[in-house]
């Protein structure tokens, strides 16, 4: 097997390490046009995307019921954290079936475990917050970063609302990608380090502290 398919393969798998959150590894790409070519028959799913939205009715609560009901928008529960500290985690993963190649031999065999940090870099850092902490999040994220929000207290947040108001795209953070990072406080930002991810977590003293809050 090749470098190569290795890292197409390797690239392929990571995406499963953080779901929910787009976290997109080196891609190849090659300029190089071999054969007879013809232009694409399938749709645009960006269209037919556009297109389902537009027959959807406008208030989606009238379907749904209000936002804050709805349980794709519950933000999974983190503690607060009381103290600043850093650790960091080796996302080892195994897989759960057979990767084959197309003329039907085994690449990867199910059981088989790896660190996809090894053959992709996340381009991007993720800044986990209570939605209290948002406005200290908006100021030390960088443009690339994604912001989560996570619940305290019963307290979701909402990520629709917040993000129309700030100009900037925010995200719940999902029960599986909380169990896969190993977190237990915020706010925390998660990123790479070689082959590790680094999970920086701040206490009170490095974080301005909302009105009216307490830890």
């Amino acid at each position: 097997m090749t470098d190569r398919t290795n890292f197409c393969a390797a690239r392929a798998l990571a995406a499963l390490l953080l779901a929910g959150a787009t976290l997109a590894g080196a891609a190849y790409a090659s300029t190089a046009q071999i054969g007879r070519t013809w232009p694409i028959a399938e749709p645009d799913a960006l269209a037919e995307i556009e297109a389902k939205v537009a027959t959807l009715p406008k208030d989606m609560s009238k379907a749904f019921g209000p936002r804050e009901h709805w349980s794709a928008l519950k933000a999974a529960p983190l503690a607060v954290a009381g103290a600043d500290r850093v650790r960091t985690l080796v996302p080892f993963y195994t897989l759960d079936f057979d990767i084959q190649l197309p003329d039907g031999r085994v690449l990867y065999p199910k059981g088989f475990t790896f660190n996809p940090l090894t053959y992709v870099r996340l381009p991007q850092r993720l800044v986990v917050v209570h939605p209290r902490d948002l406005g200290w999040a908006l100021k030390v994220a960088r443009p690339s970063d994604f912001i989560l929000l996570t619940a305290l207290g019963g307290q979701n947040g909402d990520a629709i609302d917040l993000s129309e108001k700030t100009g900037r795209a925010i995200y719940i953070l999902e029960e599986r990608v909380k169990d896969r990072l190993g977190l237990t406080v915020a706010p925390v930002i998660v990123a790479q380090s070689g082959t590790k991810l680094v999970l920086t977590e701040y206490g009170p003293k490095s974080r301005p502290m909302p009105k009216g809050a307490s830890q």
